[in-house]
């Protein structure tokens, strides 16, 4: 079959620029314009902060060159969960899916719509104020409300197929790496920080209660830098994928790493470490330190806007798993449905919608952000073993530099983040692990139900 053929519906159109763009949208979301201020509460020291946040990247840039020989093996839609199910079992494929669907995508969409709405409301509070209702309840309704529409106008909008939705992605990508190079480039140049701030904060102890803080650290930086796999999952749809995909996740990666380190330095630089701790809208009150009020609610609506093509990424991804996960009969047979005109799994995208929704619904930022760093530090670990799995079978058509040391580093640090997040955090882990837990009986419902089906369909 050749390279650009289509597959099982879905077209291969997307070149290296699109899919790299996706790669960086999936990554620069939510996380990295609100994780800083509440990692400093815990580590009080932005010193180790910056050195934590170069340890996550080079484990995201581990994980990259991994991933890119297991999808220039295996360039077809679905990340994790075809690399597991033909490296391994289904059941673990599914597992992986069935995760990425709670978790993966669904989540971070919801996230994202909240880092939308917050941001927003602090450049402009009078959103929240309708006069309706009781001023609280009216102010966390309307931040969901907000978030809520803004789903469901990006779900509309990638239903109508992947050629215009990764071009509204592009657009919305570029403009987002455009804020944030301003912003480290003005802030340094024009602004009034200090980089005195970097002398300030708390001496860090490092005795086994500040390893699981490091631990837990990192595993909410690695949230951030979730996304360094993101080509992996349409894997069906890019031209050339042998070389492309490969390129993608190394080039998306690393110029995302090189961001996060600036943005962190603009962070620290503009705000005393005692003024960030436990501040979500980090890059709103960094702005107002060097500019003043005006420039706050500027860059807040900026950034706010930015949040857009993350949450659009999500929206491309997650509906190639559960598309995947349907075809091969390990999830609901309407997730397989592809759109005749747009080319595009709609029910699955559809669902996805009403997921993320429920999760804004039910759930605050900070919440959903300890549930998926848990969730999507496990499966990743699992594919990277895949590897040396891949070249005892003589299967891999792209080697990965500094082989075994790149994967052996990547996975020794999995472990490590996920056992020290647990001791800090058990109970959101452990809500993590049933999630897992709870998908093994499904597994096996999905497979008894629809694969029973095709093999007596007279039944």
């Amino acid at each position: 079959m050749k390279e650009n053929a289509s597959e099982n519906g879905l077209q291969r159109k997307l070149g290296l620029f699109p899919v790299t763009n996706i790669v960086m949208a999936n990554m620069i979301g939510a996380g990295i314009f609100t994780t800083s201020g509440l990692l400093m509460g815990d580590l009080l020291n932005p010193s180790i902060m910056i050195v934590l946040w170069i340890v996550g990247g080079i484990i995201a840039l581990c994980g990259a060159l991994c991933y890119s020989e297991l999808g220039a093996a295996i360039p077809k839609a679905g990340g994790e969960y075809i690399y597991l199910s033909k490296l391994f079992h289904p059941l673990f494929g599914f597992l992986s899916g069935w995760v990425s669907f709670f978790v993966g995508f669904s989540a971070p969409i919801a996230a994202s719509a909240i880092g939308f709405s917050e941001y927003m409301s602090r450049a402009f509070p009078q959103i929240l104020r309708w006069g309706i209702l009781n001023a609280s309840l009216e102010e966390v309704i309307l931040k969901k409300f907000y978030a809520i529409i803004l789903i469901v106008v990006f779900t509309l909008i990638h239903l109508k197929g992947i050629v215009f939705g990764s071009k509204v992605q592009n657009y919305l990508t570029v403009l987002k790496v455009g804020l944030i190079v301003g912003l480290i480039f003005l802030g340094f140049s024009l602004g009034k920080g200090s980089f005195g701030h970097f002398s300030q904060g708390g001496d860090f102890s490092f005795d086994f209660g500040g390893w699981k803080v490091i631990g837990l650290s990192l595993m909410w930086i690695m949230f951030s830098y979730s996304g360094w796999n993101a080509s992996a999952y349409i894997g069906s749809e890019i031209k050339n994928p042998r070389k492309n995909l490969p390129l993608s996740l190394l080039l998306g990666t690393g110029i995302v790493m090189l961001l996060y380190f600036g943005l962190n330095l603009f962070y620290i630089y503009a705000i005393p470490p005692d003024e960030m701790k436990g501040v979500i809208s980090i890059g709103g009150l960094a702005v107002g330190n060097l500019f003043g009020r005006s420039f706050e609610s500027l860059f807040s609506t900026l950034i706010a806007f930015a949040l857009f093509s993350s949450l659009s990424a999500f929206i491309i991804l997650g509906p190639r798993v559960y598309f995947s996960m349907a075809k091969d009969g390990y999830f609901f047979k309407f997730a397989s449905k592809v759109n005749g005109i747009h080319h595009v799994p709609y029910k699955s995208i559809i669902l996805q919608c009403v997921i993320a929704v429920i999760i804004v619904i039910s759930g605050t930022l900070d919440q959903i952000f300890t549930y998926m760093g848990f969730s999507l530090g496990i499966f990743p670990i699992l594919a990277v073993i895949g590897v040396f799995k891949l070249r005892r079978m003589k299967k891999s058509e792209y080697k990965m530099p500094a082989f075994p040391v790149v994967p052996v580093i990547y996975i020794l640090a999995g472990i490590m983040i996920l056992v020290l997040g647990f001791l800090e955090q058990p109970v959101p882990s452990s809500i993590a692990i049933l999630t897992v837990a709870v998908g093994v009986p499904a597994y096996f419902f999905f497979k008894k139900r629809y694969q029973t089906k095709e093999m007596n369909p007279h039944s």
